[in-house]
C-alpha cells in the first residue's frame, strides 16, 4: 500500500515570503479604500503563486487586478464580492462528514432510542434503496430492516456507554460487535439515502442527529473533529458488519475517505480578494454553524467574518436544534445556493458575483445562473455530471487568454494542490483532467 503522509498540508506549503509575515496580514481586517483613492500598487497585496497551475494563477491576479483597488474603476460604493463553496473547494474532503463519523465514533449524540430511531426515518420513503445498495447475499436493503437493526444497535450502545445512559468506557463499547455494527449500518444507510434519493432527501438528513443540542455543543464536536481529522492519513477506510449482527438487513460492507486537509491557496486567495477590496462569502451546503467553525477560527487560516458564511439552516426549540429544516431559508445546495445568493447578496447590492468557486454537482447552478460572474474556479476532481460538463469547457478554454472556466488540480493521496489542471485521484499516480467517458 503506499504510504499516505498525515498532516495539515498547510504545514508544507511553500511561500515566497515568511509564514509569519503572511498570517500576520491574513489577520487585519480587509482595506477598505474611498473610490476617488487608488492605494499605491506596491502597496496591494498580490496573490501568492503557490501551486496553482501557472496560467490560472495569471488569470486570478488580473481579475484582482482589473475588479480590485488597484482599478482606476473601483467604487467602494459598489464593492465586488465572491462566491466559494466549502467541502472539496475550500479544505480537502468533507468537513460534515468527517463529523459525522466522528460522532459516530464517540457516540456523542443527545438522542433516546426513541428519538433516534425517528431521525434516521426522518423524511426517508419507505421501501428498497437502490439496486447497488445490497447486502454481502445480494439482497436489496429496506428502510425498514435496517432501521431495526439500528435501534437494536443503538438500544445497546445507550444502555451500555456511560455518556448517555449507561457506566461502560467509550473503549469498552467499541470493542462490542453492536458498537461495529452500528457504525457500518449507519454509514451504509447515510450511502444509500443520498444514492437514492435527492439532495432535499440526503443532504438534510445527517444533520438532523444534531437534534437536542445547542450551537456551542455542535460547534466544540466540529472543532474536535476537524483537529483529529486533520491529523489523519487520506485513506479510503473500509467496514464490514459482523455476521453475528446480522439481524433483518444483513451483513454490509462500506467505506469512505478519511482524513481532512487545509487549502493554504484558498485561504490565501481569500485574504487578497479582502485585502484588494473584494468582499468573501462562502455557500456550503454543510450547516451553517459547522462551516463557521473552519471558516472563521484563526488557527485553521481562513480568518472569514462569520456572518458572510452561509449553509443549511435547522429549526430551533429554544437553544437547542430541531431535526427539521427552517421553512424560511433554501436548502443551499443546486438551485438553491443561487437562491440563497440572490436574497441574501445580490439583491441587496444589485448585481452578481464576480468569481465563483466550487467542485461538485451541487455547485453548478451558482456557477452558471449569474450573468455578472466573469470567472468560475472548478477545483478538479474528475467528476461527471453537471460539473463534468463545465469541466469540458474549463478543458476547452485552457489556451484561451482570458477564459471563463478554469480547472485547478490537485492530489488527492496528499491532500495538496498540484501546479497544472489536472489531478491525481485517491490511490492513483497518473494525472487525469476529466472524468472517465462511461
Amino acid at each position: 500500500m503506499k504510504k499516505i503522509i498525515a498532516g495539515a498540508v498547510v504545514g508544507t506549503f511553500l511561500l515566497s515570503i515568511p509564514v509569519s509575515s503572511v498570517l500576520a496580514a491574513n489577520m487585519q481586517s480587509p482595506i477598505l479604500v474611498d473610490s476617488k483613492v487608488h492605494t499605491d500598487a506596491a502597496a496591494v497585496q498580490i496573490l501568492d503563486p503557490g501551486k496553482w497551475a501557472p496560467k490560472n494563477y495569471t488569470v486570478v491576479q488580473n481579475l484582482i487586478d482589473k475588479y480590485g483597488i488597484k482599478s482606476p474603476a473601483y467604487n467602494s460604493d459598489r464593492k465586488p464580492y465572491v462566491i466559494f463553496d466549502w467541502d472539496n473547494t475550500s479544505i480537502m474532503n468533507d468537513t460534515e462528514e468527517a463529523l459525522f463519523i466522528y460522532m459516530m465514533d464517540h457516540l456523542a449524540f443527545k438522542l433516546t432510542p426513541e428519538e433516534f430511531t425517528k431521525v434516521i426515518k426522518n423524511n426517508v420513503p419507505e421501501g428498497a434503496f437502490s439496486g447497488e445498495y445490497t447486502n454481502v447475499k445480494g439482497e436489496r436493503i429496506t428502510l425498514a430492516a435496517i432501521s431495526k437493526d439500528l435501534r437494536r444497535d443503538y438500544e445497546y450502545l445507550y444502555s451500555h456507554y456511560k455518556g448517555l445512559n449507561g457506566t461502560q468506557s467509550l473503549e469498552t463499547v467499541q470493542a462490542s460487535d453492536q458498537f461495529k455494527d452500528f457504525k457500518t449500518k449507519l454509514y451504509f444507510l447515510y450511502e444509500a439515502i443520498n444514492g437514492t434519493y435527492d439532495t432535499s432527501v440526503g443532504y438534510p438528513w445527517v444533520l438532523y442527529f444534531f437534534a437536542n443540542m445547542t450551537t456551542e455543543e455542535v460547534q466544540q464536536l466540529t472543532e474536535a473533529s476537524n483537529d483529529y481529522n486533520l491529523g489523519q492519513a487520506l485513506a479510503e477506510i473500509k467496514l464490514a458488519s459482523p455476521e453475528s449482527m446480522a439481524g433483518e438487513a444483513g451483513t454490509v460492507s462500506v467505506s469512505y475517505t478519511g482524513g481532512l486537509r487545509l487549502t493554504p491557496e484558498i485561504a490565501n486567495l481569500m485574504h487578497t480578494f479582502r485585502k484588494n477590496g473584494i468582499d468573501v462569502y462562502v455557500v456550503s451546503a454543510s450547516m451553517k454553524e459547522v462551516v463557521e467553525v473552519f471558516a472563521t477560527n484563526p488557527k485553521y487560516g481562513y480568518n472569514l467574518p462569520k456572518e458572510n458564511v452561509i449553509g443549511i439552516r435547522l429549526q430551533k426549540n429554544g437553544d437547542t436544534y430541531l431535526p427539521a429544516l427552517r421553512t424560511d431559508w433554501p436548502l443551499t445546495v443546486n438551485h438553491g445556493k443561487t437562491e440563497v445568493i440572490q436574497k441574501e447578496i445580490a439583491d441587496k447590492r444589485g448585481y452578481g458575483p464576480l468569481f465563483v468557486a466550487g467542485d461538485s454537482n451541487g455547485d453548478y447552478e451558482m456557477m452558471t445562473e449569474f450573468p455578472d460572474t466573469e470567472l468560475i474556479l472548478i477545483i478538479n476532481r474528475a467528476k461527471g455530471g453537471k460539473i463534468g460538463k463545465v469541466s469540458a469547457i474549463a478543458a476547452s478554454e485552457m489556451e484561451k487568454a482570458n477564459p471563463r472556466f478554469i480547472l485547478q488540480g490537485h492530489d488527492e493521496n496528499t491532500g495538496q494542490w498540484i501546479p497544472t489542471e489536472y489531478t491525481i485521484k485517491l490511490g492513483a499516480t497518473e494525472k487525469v483532467l476529466l472524468a472517465a467517458q462511461k
